[in-house]
C-alpha cells in the first residue's frame, strides 16, 4: 500500500536559528517534511520553482526583496502553493497586504508549534485561516472590505471580462453584507424571508468556494462585481 504524501514545506526567514527552530518544531509531524530553506526572497522564488512546496512559511520582514513580494511572485507561478506569512506583531496594515497577495494564512511568530503544525495542515487543504483573522477583528474587516471596494471602483479593466457567477439577487445580497447589514436587517431590506437570506448565502458560498462571508464579499469586490453605491432592482 503506497504511503500517503507529506505536505512540502519551505521555510523562508532570514535568520538561520529562527529556520532551525520551525524545522526542530515541524520533526515531530509525521505528515510534514522541510524540503528547504531559503534566506532571501530570490533564493526563495528559485527553490519554489524547483521544490514545489505545498506550504511556503515566509517571514514579511525579508532584506531586500520582502516576504509580501515573495508571496505575490510564488502565488502568480504556483497558485496551488499555500502561503503562511510570518510577523513579529499582528498589525492591520500587513494583514491587508498579506490578504491583498493571497496568503492563506498571516500569524505572528511567537505561535506555539502545536499551532503552526494545524496551521501548516489546514493550509495544505486549501483552507484561508486568513479569513479568520479578519473576522476576528471586526474593525480589520471593515477596513479591509473599504480598501477592496476603493480598489474596485478605481480598477480600470474592462467591465465586460467581469463575469460574474451570481444573480442579481445574490449580487445584492453581497452588497448588503458588505453594508455591515445582518441577516434580518437583508431580509427586511430585500421584502424577503430570513430563511431564503441564509439559503442565498449558502449558494454564494458555494459558487464562490469560500468559507465565509468576508471573504465572498473580498472575492466580489476584487472582481468588481460590487461597488461602493451599487444598486440593484431586479429580482434573482
Amino acid at each position: 500500500m503506497t504511503a500517503p504524501s507529506k505536505v512540502k514545506v519551505l521555510i523562508i526567514d532570514d535568520h538561520p536559528l529562527f529556520r532551525q527552530g520551525i524545522r526542530w518544531s515541524l520533526e515531530s509531524a509525521h505528515d510534514i517534511e522541510v524540503v528547504g530553506e531559503a534566506e532571501n526572497g530570490q533564493e526563495a522564488i528559485k527553490l519554489t520553482e524547483r521544490l514545489f512546496p505545498d506550504v511556503v512559511l515566509v517571514d514579511i520582514n525579508l532584506p531586500g526583496l520582502n516576504g509580501l513580494e515573495v508571496a505575490r511572485v510564488i502565488k502568480r507561478r504556483e497558485p496551488r502553493t499555500g502561503i503562511i506569512v510570518l510577523s513579529v506583531y499582528e498589525d492591520e496594515e500587513q494583514l491587508f497586504q498579506a490578504i491583498k497577495v493571497g496568503a492563506a494564512a498571516f500569524t505572528s511568530k511567537d505561535i506555539s508549534p502545536e499551532e503552526l503544525v494545524h496551521m501548516i495542515r489546514e493550509v495544505a487543504r486549501g483552507r484561508y485561516l486568513i479569513n479568520d483573522a479578519v473576522l476576528a477583528h471586526p474593525n480589520v474587516a471593515a477596513r479591509v472590505l473599504h480598501q477592496f471596494r476603493e480598489l474596485a471602483a478605481t480598477d480600470e479593466e474592462d467591465g465586460a471580462s467581469l463575469f460574474a457567477p451570481l444573480t442579481s439577487r445574490e449580487i445584492e445580497i453581497l452588497d448588503c453584507i458588505a453594508r455591515g447589514l445582518s441577516n434580518k436587517e437583508i431580509a427586511s431590506e430585500l421584502s424577503i424571508s430570513s430563511q431564503t437570506v441564509k439559503n442565498h448565502i449558502t449558494s454564494i458560498l458555494a459558487k464562490l468556494q469560500v468559507n465565509d462571508r468576508t471573504m465572498a464579499v473580498i472575492v466580489a469586490i476584487k472582481k468588481g462585481w460590487i461597488k461602493m453605491g451599487y444598486s440593484q432592482s431586479s429580482e434573482g
